[in-house]
């Protein structure tokens, strides 16, 4: 389905190069002062341009067509839209009968009998994340001005020093192929007690949303899959004082499904881009074969460059539908 959330409930909508894409969120109180304006600090984060971005540049102007009124949320539904002014359909026509490997192409095929929308991946772009970046900027100003995300690439290509992140890239580019990396997102000011045990635990909601991020391949919290190294003495939080803060933070600020007051910390693991320039063999089914594919388009290099702003999106929609319930 294309819907997420109890109370805060975000619909993604649109494809790639269809006209338009979007988001439509349910469950906004009223009387948030709101304006278009409001978006563009996250979604400029998103956007291509910088090197190992694709070069396909599009405006991403939002625009709010429902649930606003007066320069405040109504509590009716919020609408965004944004316009897709810059496509080229025909670098994809061959990815019909050729599919890219690790690319949703072929099951998007077979699920839906070829009635999907190939152009740009359609429905499993990257594109259609404007409408999580949007959906996020509304769920933090639901969280209110004392919650503070700081999000950041921790890892590219396998290698930790950010010094080097821009020659492995390059590296990767000359090579006609991508890397992957790790977006590490921090969250201090989260009160004590959002999440449901045992199914919408904190965990399990912020992980659902972060899963649902195209090219999120693993997610952890605090130490993470690290704690199965760990003895109990070391991966235990030793409790300071009567709001509950605790000397290290190895749970990631979640324990028992239940934020505990302390800074939330959340990992996730994003792919290579599968869309890459160097020829790779894999099957045709014009030809009933594997043959080789160069693929076409214009692709990220390194796609956890954009992706760190939504999966904090994503982080904030969860925390924010959470708080709505409490």
């Amino acid at each position: 389905m294309n819907s997420w959330g109890e109370i805060f409930r975000v619909t993604l909508w649109g494809e790639s190069h269809g006209q338009q894409v979007g988001v439509s969120i349910d469950g906004v109180p009223a009387g948030i002062a709101l304006s278009e304006a409001d978006f563009m600090p996250d979604l400029e984060r998103r956007k291509a341009g910088a090197a190992g971005t694709t070069p396909r540049k599009e405006s991403d102007m939002p625009h709010i067509v429902s649930g606003l009124y007066n320069g405040h949320t109504t509590s009716s539904p919020l609408t965004i839209e944004f316009q897709n002014e810059n496509t080229r359909s025909a670098d994809y026509s061959a990815l019909v009968e050729h599919p890219r490997p690790s690319h949703a192409d072929l099951v998007a095929r077979q699920k839906w009998q070829g009635y999907n929308d190939p152009r740009g991946g359609g429905h499993f772009s990257g594109r259609i994340t404007l409408g999580i970046v949007a959906a996020g900027v509304v769920a933090k100003r639901i969280l209110g001005e004392k919650v503070e995300f700081s999000t950041d690439i921790i890892e590219i290509g396998g290698c930790r020093d950010k010094s080097r992140f821009n020659d492995i890239i390059e590296e990767a580019r000359l090579a006609k192929d991508s890397v992957g990396g790790i977006v590490e997102c921090r969250v201090k000011g989260i009160s004590a007690g959002l999440g449901e045990p045992f199914f919408d635990s904190a965990e399990s909601e912020i992980a659902h949303l972060l899963f649902s991020v195209p090219a999120v391949k693993g997610v952890e919290f605090g130490a993470g899959f690290e704690a199965a190294r760990m003895r109990g003495s070391e991966h235990n939080d030793m409790i300071c004082d009567q709001e509950g803060h605790t000397t290290t933070n190895n749970a990631g600020g979640i324990v028992g499904g239940i934020t505990n007051g302390n800074e939330i910390i959340v990992r996730a693991a994003i792919k290579p881009t599968a869309s890459i320039a160097k020829e790779q063999t894999t099957y045709n089914f014009a030809s009933g074969k594997a043959e080789p594919l160069t693929i076409k388009g214009r692709h990220d290099v390194c796609i956890a460059l954009r992706a760190a702003v939504v999966a904090e999106a994503a982080i904030a929609i969860a925390l924010a539908d959470l708080k709505l319930r409490a």
